[in-house]
């Protein structure tokens, strides 16, 4: 025993880490064997003993020279094992949590699949007044203050609008068989009636319109130029995930085009240049009879014409290269990954970072007497090369690890700004004083309780 204690005093006083590594062989048997007794798993046996190590490091030189280091060591684990099947038991119920919102999700999902094929049919059913309701609340989710504003009436009678207008909807839903409470519908329509519009579509629906305003082009080329640009951005988006075969296709019709284009350029031109010598023929006369004038203007008018249709096509003309060119992109272009697949990858790199952020607080602060630190550049080399989280995480706790009860409970580093999920709710990445770290989700992007009662407040005056 008093051996033990001038190993722990050699390596305070220099470090030593051939006296520490005396220690762990030691003892690590007791360590491990009492861990996995009350783990009841190897690996998480094995995160302990390495715990129970890496606080002895870190309170050294706080033991007393009487002190029984095989004692303190099992007295440790068991605090230790405590904390991490507690850390165990509150992730088997977030899971448990998440495994049940995603069926209460896949149950919305099958409602709205459900209500979807009938909505429109059913909205049509309903008076003007009732139908406009329903639209301002659930498909641009307005207020009732809002809804009153719009359809010019106190705020209570646009509410009682509003119930009594779901409460029709949802008997003309019943008298087609389909038996659901107010609530549903409303929550269904809600989250489900409006979505976000194919890429390109705006920008093509706005050049047509302003096309057609000008008058420059007819009904049947505006469709054309808008078909065409409705093509890029179906591209865009199709091509992301198309197989080469139709990629191959769709460049083969657009060379067939580009021919077919070229070759009215060339006769438009053809006429064009015969026309124009029609008329400086007729200009050249010495006089010009009624019927003679007539034609001359008659000629002048199909020079236009032409010169228009000419402009037209060489904007088709354009356009098609263009879809061309950027159809040969996508051909050489990577798939994405899936959006869900996406954002998981993206949620285990946050989850890893901010663990190896909380692995560099501990290595620095066994280094400093247990002190935390203050900022990124002072514990720059306790961190794993590469690592990416300075500028997306803040320090949460600046004192001494010593002083912190419950380690697995305690945050020492959050992510400064939650992101949204595919599902609509927001997510933070945490990191604890034990050195694991967790993502939160809630629905509305408020973290202050949860937080609040995972944080030590800095003492008085700072």
């Amino acid at each position: 025993m008093s051996d033990d204690m001038t190993l722990v005093r050699e390596f305070v006083a220099s470090r030593s880490e051939q006296a520490f590594a005396t220690l762990v062989d030691r003892h690590i048997g007791l360590v491990y064997t009492a861990a996995a007794r009350q783990a009841a798993e190897a690996e998480l046996a094995r995160e302990i003993a390495q715990a129970v190590f890496i606080i002895l490091a870190r309170k050294a030189a706080s033991l007393g020279p009487k002190t029984i280091l095989s004692a303190w060591l099992y007295r440790t684990t068991s605090y230790v094992a405590a904390d991490a099947m507690k850390s165990r038991r509150r992730r088997q119920a977030r899971e448990q949590e998440a495994y049940m919102q995603s069926t209460l999700d896949q149950s919305a999902t099958d409602t709205w699949a459900q209500l979807a094929p009938q909505l429109d049919e059913a909205m049509a059913e309903l008076g003007e007044a009732d139908r406009t309701a329903l639209v301002l609340r659930y498909f641009e989710n307005k207020s009732a203050r809002e809804i009153a504003g719009a359809m010019q009436m106190e705020e209570a009678t646009a509410q009682k609008r509003v119930s009594r207008a779901l409460e029709k909807l949802r008997g003309i839903f019943q008298k087609r068989g389909l038996t659901l409470t107010a609530t549903v519908i409303a929550s269904a329509v809600a989250s489900n009636a409006v979505a976000a519009a194919p890429a390109g579509l705006a920008m093509s629906i706005k050049t047509a319109s302003l096309a057609a305003c000008a008058g420059t082009f007819t009904l049947a080329k505006i469709m054309t130029l808008s078909n065409l640009k409705l093509a890029a951005g179906a591209l865009t988006i199709a091509g992301m995930a198309a197989a080469l075969v139709v990629q191959n296709q769709a460049q083969t019709k657009l060379r067939e085009d580009n021919g077919v284009l070229q070759e009215q350029l060339a006769q438009i031109q053809t006429d064009n240049a015969a026309l124009a010598n029609q008329i400086r023929a007729a200009s050249n006369a010495a006089s010009l009879s009624h019927e003679q004038l007539n034609e001359l203007l008659k000629l002048r008018g199909e020079v236009g014409s032409l010169q228009r249709q000419a402009a037209d096509l060489e904007t088709l003309r354009a356009e098609n290269q263009r879809l061309a060119t950027l159809n040969e992109h996508l051909a050489t272009a990577p798939a994405p990954m899936d959006p869900k697949a996406r954002q998981l990858a993206l949620s285990r790199e946050k989850i890893s970072d901010a663990r190896d952020g909380a692995l560099g607080i501990i290595l620095f602060a066994g280094d400093n007497q247990g002190q935390c630190p203050t900022n990124f550049e002072e514990m720059a080399s306790f961190f794993k090369q590469g690592w990416a989280g300075t500028n997306d995480y803040d320090f949460t706790y600046s004192g001494s690890m010593q002083d912190i009860p419950h380690p697995a409970d305690t945050i020492i580093l959050k992510e400064k700004q939650a992101w949204q999920t595919l599902e609509g709710k927001w997510a933070k990445v945490y990191a604890f004083a034990d050195g694991h770290s967790e993502l939160h989700v809630t629905p509305d992007g408020n973290f202050d309780d949860w937080e609040n009662q995972r944080l030590i407040p800095p003492p008085a005056g700072q």
